[in-house]
């Protein structure tokens, strides 16, 4: 049997280097940030190609804002959370800010129904016959029940949180929760 604290030294460990690496990033120090980067890419890469519907090159190049952002807010920093944590709060709210400036941009249609049947049928009109797996079922979500539903069900934010972030009130964001997981259900269930 194991005690607590010799499970979370690992933790703690990754912790102190980031705090380190933090530091050493805040006085200007390019390849303590690049450690910074490798680090935590991949997750950061990965709820940002979530919430933008896993449009890849969108989602890189979010990426790469997300961490351009870090780098001018780490003198900021007061350590006062994970680093980690705070830098994957930083990345979601890049790509949230994104959407909402797609969604009110002209010329870009903001009729989040429209979307409802993207990705379920071929360019003839039939379905396809490749099985939806899950991440495709929630790319193909509206943005704004996408975006509550990995917030929520995926990342663990709050509806307060979301409803912040999104600049929707509390009950918006519990209802698109709830459209997103119908939407959700019910395309898993045409395609299984």
């Amino acid at each position: 049997m194991t005690d607590a604290s010799t499970c979370l030294a690992p933790v703690a460990a990754a912790n102190d280097d980031d705090h380190a690496l933090v530091r050493a990033s805040a006085s200007g120090d390019a390849f303590a940030f690049e450690a910074l980067y490798r680090r935590h890419a991949g997750r950061v890469h990965g709820v940002i190609l979530r919430l933008v519907g896993h449009q890849h090159s969108r989602a890189e190049d979010l990426t790469q804002e997300a961490f351009v952002r870090a780098w001018q807010a780490l003198p900021g920093f007061r350590f006062e959370s994970a680093f980690g944590t705070w830098l994957h709060r930083l990345a979601a709210n890049t790509a949230l800010m994104e959407l909402r400036s797609r969604r009110s941009a002209p010329g870009i249609d903001n009729d989040e129904d429209a979307v409802d049947g993207f990705g379920t049928h071929d360019t003839a009109g039939q379905h396809t016959a490749l099985s939806m797996d899950l991440e495709q079922a929630v790319s193909s979500l509206p943005p704004r029940a996408r975006a509550v539903l990995v917030l929520y069900d995926i990342e663990g934010w709050k509806h307060e949180e979301i409803a912040e972030a999104l600049d929707m009130a509390i009950g918006s964001s519990k209802a698109q929760l709830h459209r997103a997981r119908r939407l959700l259900r019910t395309r898993l269930e045409a395609h299984a």
